[in-house]
């Protein structure tokens, strides 16, 4: 999948449970479940040690730039930097996805 500065790359660890969902939208939407935010990595190796447990795979997605950059970022403790997306607004995150959902590896249990 192409990158430039159009466009931004977000990592999110998931289960076999919502990457079926994800599956099942064609590989075009994150399923619109739960009140809490949905949180994204900025980048893939700082996303891979927050799978585990329920997490078994970790997600690429691709979106607006400008779309993304009114989301905040925050940093919680140790953890690294994130992209906090409201449970209301997902449903028009999935709308400036760009291209397909894709699986970029396997995490180790938990």
């Amino acid at each position: 999948m192409r990158h430039d500065s159009a466009t931004v790359l977000l990592y999110q660890p998931v289960g076999q449970a919502e990457l079926d969902l994800i599956a099942a939208s064609d590989w075009l939407e994150l399923p619109l479940q739960g009140s809490e935010p949905r949180v994204f990595y900025l980048t893939q190796p700082t996303a891979e040690p927050m799978g585990g447990g329920a997490a078994d795979y970790l997600l690429r997605l691709t979106v607006d730039a400008d779309y993304a950059a009114h989301f905040k970022t925050a940093t919680t403790g140790r953890q690294p930097e994130q992209l906090h997306v409201p449970a209301a607004e997902l449903a028009g995150f999935n709308h400036q996805l760009v291209g397909r959902i894709e699986v970029v590896g396997l995490l180790p249990p938990g």
